[in-house]
């Protein structure tokens, strides 16, 4: 007869264990067998779960098998000798399959991974191993009495195939069919595990890892966050780090936001009313060139350290933008003007050539003399066109911000005899934040402006500042045909963010405990992405609403989108916006206002919000766009009025600031109508300052007048402050303050405020003591001295003896009502009616804490971070050194 052999592969049936509490698979063993045979192909996304789950014959104790932490685990627990555990892999937990073989013969087991036998690993036991009789794969049902198969470990949760049990295949069709083994939970004859990573919808490089549920984004090192790396952790400009409270720094700024640009590293000086973001390139220096002509030209590149659409970016949203171009020559001619080709041109944005110099304009090829006809010979357009042998140069500003950055420069002129050059082109410099201060008024309810529909299907961030006195508004508005998204003050202590992708609609509520309707500036800022929908405003608790792992999940709007009103006839907003981005992309509100009824560009009250960060008597002045700190009556500067200024006095070192004469001087104060005169008669003295001195007995301040009283604050012998007041009609008062020695090398603060007849003096913020005056007519101030008085005549005894050396060590922040004599005399020594005797040599006072302080140390500092000079002539060596004694 015909004999007939088959050989075929196991049928591959995947099954799918899809709850981590009820799914399981029981197939039978062949028990009492001197040995043991079992493997399995797995796949997952979790890191922990129960794979396999025996009970061994003749009492050899239970034997599982389970991932933790991504790492396959073998353990045999017997009651009678120690536990055996074997450990193999890492990451298993990566949705991918791994084949797992355990094999056991009398007292030796194996475990093998991914069947790699150069790395399987063996362990031998006292006792012989058998197999099971029962074998639970993925988990145990709820009945199941033995606690070490439910206890310890969580279910399995991902997919299992080509099962094997003492070498035998099991038909997983047959356990479907209920004539092999028995399960619960499971899909048989599919996987059903999601790869939630593809595609990755992990923002801006952040790194994909997943669960069985859901997917998790790793934004380390992004320079991004959220829960999907969307949100940018800068800040859009060097305004926005102003208004922060932020000094001058480098920082990193991200001008779109959450958009595809990343971050750049810029340096924001933010010592002035205009805030410059300066960005370096790679040669800002002043550079020679020798030997080139028009076959052989010099070419140098410049690199930002950013790219093209980083900087178009940094100067699109820039009011003004600016790069110096400075050309010096000596027989070495520039753009060969009024006619002929030039032997220099700079290469700008979009690689166009540009033939104009600093300080002219575009399509001219002049340079800013040309323009101001002040050349060296008026029948050239460029002091270099001159063609001299002797050194000149063309300098001016690059401003036209369409043509910025200068990415190139080319010179071909410098190969005669004699001939030569020195070219520099400075950093990239900005001003101003076009869209933080970009505001629109509305002024009915029917009024609104509309933009081009949003587009933002997987992730969406929404985020402006509003202002407003209406009990409630709807922002912003954008319908699908299901879909929508807006954005409401639902009452005057509710913001609702309401959305819709398809699965029903969604709100994140922030509730206040104070009224947001108050017209102050308040911030929204809304998000919407694949894992959650988000609401912040101000610095309230965000509101959290995590999304359906199922469903719907692309936002999808094809109407236009509404700012200040709505599509769904619901009531339109009141009030301001300002500052208002969508994805990262800025809505221009104030160009849109200017062609729509009902809503004005800007909004006015920006101090009313703002005001508050005007410190030490800085008043907040409103600007159209923003506002600034007006630090004319105090003592401190900067953006805020919080920088200290200080200064450093040696022995005989006088700054005397003189009051304005009164006319006549017994006047009755109350016909007075002069500030300064109504300051001298004022019946109150409001004193601050700060001090630092190893020295004593010192004289730090003398205020007299012209009735010979004074008021005197010195350091006696022992270190100890005096506040002394000599009165016409109560004599001499001294208040001293001995709770240490004040010469201690250490910085002091001290107040002196008297209102009328009550008298405060506090030191180091601690109130030291409180005086009431019997009658006090402390008036017509005639001079205020810091240091050494220098007409002595009228001192008594004891403040004659302070004032011997005067003060040695460092003054700050002087205060006195509304004068600071300390800072006019280092700011406006030529206008101030101040007098300074000696050397005063400015320096903080926090920096020479440790130092000598018998040391006037000079700081050399520049407002410029790079290093700008004044180069009226080229460097004769290429090496330059500055140096300086920081600290003492």
């Amino acid at each position: 007869g015909n004999v007939t052999f088959s050989c075929s592969e196991p049928q591959i049936v995947p099954i799918t264990f899809v709850s981590t509490s009820r799914s399981y698979l029981l197939l039978p063993g062949t028990p009492q067998i001197d040995g043991l045979s079992v493997s399995f192909q797995f796949r997952t996304w979790n890191k922990d779960g129960l794979l396999l789950f025996t009970e061994l014959s003749e009492n050899s104790g239970p034997l599982l098998v389970y991932l933790h932490s991504g790492r396959l685990i073998l353990l045999i627990q017997k009651e009678t000798e120690n536990p055996v555990e074997i450990s193999e892999g890492t990451n298993l937990h990566d949705g991918l399959w791994h084949s797992v073989n355990i094999n056991a013969r009398r007292h030796r087991i194996t475990l093998t991974l991914d069947n790699n036998a150069a790395t399987a690993s063996h362990a031998t036991t006292v006792s012989r191993i058998y197999s099971g009789n029962s074998y639970y794969f993925g988990g145990c049902p709820d009945n199941f009495t033995d606690s070490q198969c439910l206890n310890p470990i969580t279910a399995f949760q991902g997919c299992m195939r080509l099962i094997f049990i003492d070498n035998q295949p099991k038909d997983l069709i047959l356990v479907q069919q209920g004539s092999l083994g028995n399960f619960s939970d499971l899909h048989i004859d599919l996987c059903g595990i999601k790869d939630r990573c593809l595609p990755n919808y992990c923002e801006h490089g952040g790194k994909c890892s997943q669960s069985w549920t859901t997917f998790y984004c790793d934004c380390n090192d992004t320079g991004y966050t959220g829960a999907t790396c969307h949100n940018s952790i800068y800040e859009h400009s060097c305004e926005a780090y102003r208004h922060q409270g932020k000094t001058s720094g480098f920082f990193y700024i991200d001008s779109d936001g959450s958009g595809p640009l990343g971050p750049l590293r810029v340096f924001c000086n933010i010592t002035e009313d205009k805030i410059w973001t300066a960005v370096q390139h790679n040669s800002t220096g002043l550079t020679r060139v020798q030997g080139a002509d028009r076959e052989k030209p010099y070419t140098m590149s410049f690199s930002y350290n950013s790219s093209a659409e980083q900087l178009e970016a940094v100067i699109s949203s820039a009011e003004n933008c600016e790069q110096e171009a400075a050309y010096h020559c000596k027989k070495s001619r520039l753009l060969n003007t009024p006619n002929g080709m030039p032997f220099a041109w700079w290469v700008g944005r979009a690689n166009e050539k540009h033939l104009y110099w600093g300080g002219s304009l575009p399509g001219i090829q002049q340079c800013a003399c040309g323009l101001e006809e002040s050349c060296l010979d008026m029948r050239y357009f460029c002091n270099c066109d001159a063609d001299r042998e002797e050194w000149t140069n063309d300098t001016g500003l690059l401003t036209f911000k369409d043509h910025l950055p200068v990415t190139q420069i080319v010179i071909t002129d410098t190969n005669r005899s004699n001939s030569e050059a020195a070219w520099k082109i400075g950093p990239l410099r900005c001003y101003g934040d076009r869209q933080f201060w970009n505001a629109a008024s509305f002024n009915t309810e029917a009024s609104y402006l509309h933009f081009p529909t949003f587009h933002a299907e997987f992730s969406a961030d929404i985020s402006f500042f509003f202002k407003t006195t209406a009990v409630s508004g709807v922002f912003l508005e954008n319908l699908g045909i299901k879909d929508f998204i807006r954005i409401e003050i639902s009452s005057p202590k509710e913001i609702t963010f309401s959305i819709d992708v398809g699965n029903g609609p969604t709100e994140a509520t922030v509730q206040s405990p104070s009224p947001l309707n108050d017209n102050q500036w308040h911030y929204i800022r809304a998000e919407r992405n694949l894992k959650e929908t988000s609401l912040q405003v101000d610095s309230l608790p965000k509101k959290v609403l995590e999304a359906p792992t199922e469903g719907h999940f692309r936002l999808q709007l094809n109407s236009q989108l509404f700012v200040g009103g709505t599509a769904s006839r619901q009531k339109g907003f009141l009030g301001c916006i300002r500052s208002l981005h969508l994805n990262g992309q800025k809505l221009d509100l104030e160009e849109r206002a200017k062609m729509t009824p009902g809503v004005k560009p800007g909004c006015p009250g920006h101090c009313s919000s703002y005001g508050n960060l005007c410190h030490n008597g800085g008043k907040c002045v409103e600007k159209y766009t923003g506002y600034f700190c007006d630090c004319t009556n105090s003592a401190y500067e900067g953006p805020f009025c919080k920088e200290e200024v200080s200064a450093l006095f040696e022995a005989g070192t006088s700054v005397t600031y003189i009051f304005q004469e009164p006319y006549p001087v017994t006047k009755n104060a109350s016909t007075s109508s002069s500030a300064i005169y109504a300051d001298a008669v004022m019946s109150k003295e409001n004193i601050a300052f700060s001090f630092l001195t190893a020295h004593t007995p010192s004289l730090l301040l003398y205020i007299n007048t012209y009735f010979h009283e004074y008021l005197a604050v010195i350091l006696s012998k022992n270190g100890s402050l005096q506040v002394r007041y000599k009165l016409s009609k109560d004599g001499l008062l001294i208040f001293t303050i001995d709770s240490g020695n004040f010469a201690n090398r250490e910085l002091h603060h001290v107040k002196i405020n008297r209102e009328g007849r009550e008298l405060i003096i506090q030191v180091d913020q601690v109130l030291k003591l409180k005086h009431n005056f019997s009658e006090i007519d402390f008036k017509a101030i005639k001079s205020l001295t810091l240091g050494k008085v220098t007409d002595s005549l009228s001192l008594d005894p004891e403040v004659s003896k302070a004032n011997a050396y005067g003060f040695t060590g460092c003054l700050s922040s002087v205060q006195y009502n509304h004068i600071a004599p300390l800072k006019a005399a280092l700011r406006h020594p030529s206008i101030a009616p101040v007098t300074v005797k000696g050397s005063l040599t400015e320096s903080s006072c926090a920096s020479i804490m440790d130092a000598d302080v018998n040391t006037a140390t000079t700081i050399y500092s520049s407002s410029d971070p790079f290093g700008k000079t004044d180069e009226r002539e080229p460097l004769t060596n290429a090496v330059r050194s500055d140096s300086a004694v920081i600290g003492g």
